[in-house]
């Protein structure tokens, strides 16, 4: 639950940061780009329940980086008139969102919070 947490909170702010810092990356409103990082944190949440094991973490990490550019990409096409997304922005929202759920999953399985049998 607390891996949950820590994604619902930094999640959001990694794509608002991104929105405010790259022109590649444009949201007409604060509510899409941080409803799209809910929508990151969720399905992040949902692919660490189904990977994320001891030994696990960089495959987990490469599968949370694929996600992110997938789901931050479709938000222009989801959001058609409210997200303008190329492709090189969705790859540096990408890259923070792998290199967060890279920090967080490691937290994850040095606590104990992932072991060999969930």
């Amino acid at each position: 639950m607390d891996g949950l947490l820590v994604k619902l909170l930094v999640s959001p702010v990694i794509v608002v940061l991104a929105d405010a810092l790259f022109p590649e990356v444009y949201y007409s409103s604060l509510y899409y780009s941080i409803g799209v990082g809910f929508v990151l944190a969720l399905a992040g949440y949902w692919l660490e329940g189904q990977i994320l094991r001891p030994g696990t973490l960089w495959m987990n990490t490469a599968a949370d980086f694929i996600l992110g550019f997938l789901i931050v990409y479709a938000s222009t096409f989801i959001l058609p008139n409210a997200a303008r997304i190329t492709p090189m922005g969705a790859g540096f929202v990408a890259i923070f969102f792998g290199v967060a759920e890279y920090l967080q999953h490691g937290w994850l399985i040095r606590t104990g919070r992932v072991t060999e049998t969930e």
